[in-house]
């Protein structure tokens, strides 16, 4: 067997201690797999004496984090710090400017500089692994990137942030509004304090970007994905979507056609017999469609230590074995600067939800608003008045192109009729 693989791992955190558990359980079983063994041997983390549960004292510690790209004994490094800028973005420049692999799970880096780092890779010959950064323990990367390989993907989409997951799938269940649900999702650990880049949808657009380059050939896009997320959903939205033979779920979505590449992470109505309304809880699916393959489902557990762990470690496996390949699937030269496609040209159904003042001619005027925009109305439906004395009036709309709706959501702009902003969905087709 040949000499083990080194690794200088940094950031200890839930999915660092994870690497570390399931190399030490999987030992032999990776080593076999591998072709020879893999081993930590240097760690890098803010707080050198905190307790993570896992012993750190067979390891080298390295306080500068960057000094982990010059150890003379490391062969790859693996970073799990977070953020798109700062150390995270130092460490990967400086590893692969040494000619050593890298293997990350950092998502937001790699939407906003995984073109430049994928070229920097190509240019010393060495691996830029990321199956941990999009979907946790799912291989959705590889799957794309290998599997799929031969085939033209015409669109990609899918649930890809399991807070906002959970937090639909208890308002479903249990008929809660959003606000409720989200504080008890913090308070059981699935939310952060600060929630904003899952309920906002900016964590699945990120990952999203990263899907659409390995699907479509394009380089990363994030500043082109049109990005909006759940926090205005209300409990009645879900239920009223049942009524309909729907369920709701934050679906990022990636196409790529004549006129640009087109990336939307948006709340969508999907119909009751497609596979991604049966993901429930914290879990992901991506669905991919080929041209020979057909429809690809890829679905199981989008985070924690375990899946995150297990992601890494498979990269790890690939790295120890030989296997690099280009990151994006194809060399990073041969990447498209793809133009943004024109939301406006795209046509669908749409659900539309207003709250409005319980008054005569009310709904006068948002058909108004509809007819002279040219949207055509499929659907009306009035619920009772709220606690506020507000009435709810969902829309479902016929297949019309965007730009139709738009005009009409615009002609109603402060209207004194309707009290807040009105809430769209599009339906999945």
């Amino acid at each position: 067997m040949s000499e083990a693989l080194r690794v200088g791992l940094a950031g200890l955190g839930t999915v660092g201690g994870g690497v570390i558990r399931l190399l030490d359980a999987n030992r032999e079983l990776i080593a076999r797999r591998a072709g020879r063994a893999i081993e930590v041997v240097a760690v890098s983390a803010r707080d050198r004496y905190k307790d993570r549960g896992v012993d750190l004292t067979r390891f080298a510690w390295v306080d500068d984090t960057t000094a982990l790209a010059q150890q003379a004994d490391v062969d790859v490094v693996v970073e799990l710090i977070g953020g798109s800028d700062g150390p995270a973005l130092t460490l990967a420049r400086s590893t692969l400017n040494a000619g050593k692999s890298f293997v990350t799970a950092n998502k937001a880096m790699l939407a906003h500089h995984g073109y430049e780092l994928a070229t920097a890779a190509e240019a010393a010959r060495v691996a830029l692994k990321f199956e941990a950064a999009v979907a946790g323990g799912i291989p959705v990367i590889k799957g794309l990137r290998e599997g799929a390989a031969a085939n033209a993907i015409g669109r990609v989409y899918g649930i890809l942030n399991g807070t906002c997951n959970f937090i639909l799938s208890k308002m479903e269940a249990e008929g809660r509004d959003f606000a409720e649900i989200l504080a008890e999702a913090q308070a059981l650990g699935f939310a952060e304090a600060d929630p904003s880049f899952d309920i906002d949808g900016v964590d699945a657009a990120h990952k999203l970007s990263i899907l659409a380059s390995i699907a479509f050939g394009t380089r990363p896009a994030f500043d082109s994905v049109a990005a909006s997320g759940i926090r205005h959903l209300l409990g009645a939205d879900i239920a009223e979507a049942a009524a309909l033979g729907y369920r709701v779920r934050l679906l990022g979505l990636a196409e790529d056609g004549p006129d640009g590449l087109f990336q939307r992470v948006h709340a969508h109505l999907v119909p009751v017999d497609h596979p991604l309304a049966h993901v429930t809880g914290s879990l992901n699916a991506v669905v991919a469609e080929g041209n020979f393959v057909g429809r690809l489902l890829f679905q199981g557990a989008g985070a924690g230590d375990g899946p995150t762990a297990s992601a890494v470690v498979a990269d790890l496996i690939d790295i120890a074995r030989g296997e690099y390949g280009p990151p994006y699937a194809m060399p990073a030269a041969s990447l498209v600067a793809a133009a943004t496609a024109d939301s406006g040209e795209r046509r669908g159904r749409a659900y539309l939800r207003f709250t409005v003042a319980d008054r005569v001619g009310v709904l006068a005027e948002i058909a108004a608003a509809m007819r002279d925009a040219g949207v055509s109305i499929e659907s009306l439906i009035q619920r009772g008045a709220m606690a506020d004395g507000s009435v709810l009036v969902a829309i479902v709309t016929h297949e019309g192109p965007e730009r139709s709706v738009a005009q009409a959501l615009e002609k109603l702009r402060g209207s004194q009729s309707l009290v807040g902003q009105p809430l769209w969905m599009h339906i999945l087709g």
